[in-house]
């Protein structure tokens, strides 16, 4: 079996002064805004997205489904996993990279041991296939019960 996901982005104009915008296959997210400014100057996200951003929100969805279906084979199904993940990028001389990927994770998962939650959380994190794809840069993760 096989799957394929598609988006697209249109750029138009210079990479300062330019701007896009990314559309996704499912139309979740439609003709949004980026640009120099939501991608480098708008710190707290409000003009428009950014790749970094939806790397984010992709690693965090599949970390959290990949945790769950983990939890439940163990006979823990989750009342909740809540997965703020965070992408960090530095500037080396003119080059942006993004250097670290931190996943913050409060769980309710009855009846679980502590031991249990973070092995299955550390399973998790190695084992998602955005994990996977992104495994050349370092993935940190706070892990906790609540």
């Amino acid at each position: 079996m096989s799957l394929k996901r598609s988006a697209t982005a249109v750029w138009n104009g210079n990479g300062l002064e330019g701007k896009g915008a990314l559309t996704t296959q499912s139309g979740a997210i439609s003709s949004q805004p980026y640009s120099f400014n939501t991608r480098f100057a708008s710190e707290d996200g409000r003009a428009g997205t950014n790749p970094e951003e939806l790397i984010a929100a992709a690693h965090s969805g599949c970390f959290a489904m990949a945790l769950s279906f983990g939890l439940t084979g163990a006979g823990h199904a989750p009342e909740e996993l809540k997965v703020v993940a965070t992408v960090k990028m530095d500037r080396e001389g003119t080059a942006w990279s993004i250097t670290g990927i931190h996943l913050d994770l409060t769980a309710r998962v009855p009846g679980i041991t502590p031991e249990a939650f973070a092995e299955a959380a550390q399973a998790a994190k190695a084992g998602c296939p955005i994990s996977k794809a992104l495994a050349a840069v370092p993935i940190t993760l706070d892990a906790r019960l609540a």
